[in-house]
């Protein structure tokens, strides 16, 4: 049984579900929990209501079932560079399964749908179509995750809440809400890091907290 907290935009609030493996993820189609939290061991996910109604769309303009390889992974598992967006649980790598041919066919369509943020280049990706739906403006000039702060909510904060949690700076439970809790430990980061100390995740403290955090363990 997988606990799978996911941001409404609709509400700005944060949903919980519990659901097995093999059930289908919430508001997903043709998605099952197992399909969307791939190689990660976690027994909690996170996405957003949006990754999602934009899967319905390309899933239902393709036609036929599409494998998805990879897709969500916690920050201390590791596995990907940098502010990743599978560990905002924004990111689906997919047609593992499917020829050549055909693997150009659905980055394509992905492409003219205009539903997704970002397609990963064939050349960077040959066996697979990697799309996101990553939201907000980044942080750092060169990219990366948006700034947050006290207030903030979504799966921004939850990668924030397991990274200090995995460092052990002690967030709380992971929620996908910034709240005092959340910015005590960002404090308590930041001091014990040498960055500024104002409880506010902007580029530096992304960039320190991802690098230590990434492949730290869960």
């Amino acid at each position: 049984m997988a606990k799978i907290i996911i941001y409404n935009p609709s509400t700005n609030r944060m949903e919980v579900y519990y659901r097995g493996l093999t059930e289908r993820m919430p508001y997903a189609n043709n998605m099952t929990v197992r399909e969307f939290r791939g190689s990660s061991k976690s027994d909690i996910l996170w996405t957003d209501k949006r990754l999602m109604d934009s899967w319905n769309i390309l899933r239902s303009k393709y036609g036929s079932p599409i494998k998805i390889g990879y897709a969500f992974k916690r920050i201390g598992e590791g596995g990907h560079t940098g502010m990743s967006q599978h560990y905002a649980g924004l990111a689906l790598d997919m047609g593992q399964n499917l020829s050549a041919y055909q693997r150009d066919n659905l980055r394509n369509l992905a492409s003219s749908l205009g539903i997704f943020t970002y397609i990963e280049p064939k050349v960077l990706t040959p066996t697979w179509v990697h799309v996101d739906k990553r939201f907000g403006t980044p942080a750092c000039s060169r990219g990366g995750y948006p700034l947050v702060k006290k207030g903030s909510s979504g799966v921004y904060v939850a990668i924030l809440q397991d990274a200090l949690n995995t460092l052990g700076h002690n967030a709380g439970t992971i929620d996908g809400v910034f709240g005092t809790g959340t910015m005590n430990a960002v404090i308590r980061f930041q001091k014990a890091n040498g960055l500024s100390a104002d409880g506010i995740v902007g580029c530096s403290t992304w960039e320190r907290l991802t690098s230590k955090a990434s492949g730290a363990g869960i």
